[in-house]
């Protein structure tokens, strides 16, 4: 693959001791989506799989290990460190760049904003949004399945997005967790963009 500096295989094996057997198999499932969705994007097909593969690569770090290293080399706002569960994006993309020589900067965005997600987000930004959230290998079908069928509808994207959004802060209210101001203003504008 031309965007890392390591072979398939070395990554793949790097993934397996990395993470546990399900995650690693949701970042495979990921990566085949990804790759998917590029296809019918007309984007870049080989670069979402690479993308998909790394985006969950620190998921399995502990939290502690996760706040070192964002303390140490990263700057992000301090609102991002409400919910642990999202931590490992940042760092993910950081370790795709520190450890696997990634430098192609939609690939790094891509790793970085997909948990939480942001404004504005690229066409490719959303795809590897979108595939991690309905990747076939670990997604649950009764979750994943609306948001599929959106993406065959005119404007599939903003509308598969607004439901992943809709999907997420109901699942946050659910369980009672905090929700991050950034994943209001996404669903706002995603509101918008979808009437």
């Amino acid at each position: 693959m031309d965007y890392i500096k390591i072979s398939t295989e070395d990554l793949l094996d790097w993934l397996k001791k990395n993470l546990c057997e399900e995650r690693y198999e949701h970042s495979l499932g990921t990566a085949e989506c990804a790759k998917m969705l590029a296809e019918k994007y007309n984007l870049d097909s080989e670069k979402a799989y690479v993308a998909g593969l790394l985006h969950d690569c620190a998921k399995c770090f502990s939290n502690e290990k996760l706040l070192a290293i964002i303390d140490k080399n990263l700057d992000i706002e301090e609102i991002e460190k409400m919910n642990c569960k999202t931590l490992h994006a940042p760092v993910s993309a950081y370790i795709a760049k520190t450890e696997f020589g990634v430098d192609d900067e939609e690939i790094l965005s891509s790793i970085r904003w997909h948990t939480i997600g942001k404004i504005g987000m690229s066409d490719f930004e959303k795809i590897i949004f979108l595939a991690d959230k309905i990747e076939a290998r670990t997604r649950e079908e009764s979750c994943a399945a609306p948001i599929r069928t959106l993406l065959f509808e005119d404007n599939g994207l903003h509308k598969a997005l607004l439901q992943c959004y809709k999907q997420t802060i109901k699942s946050l209210v659910d369980r009672d967790l905090t929700i991050c101001p950034m994943t209001i203003d996404i669903y706002n504008s995603l509101q918008a963009k979808v009437k």
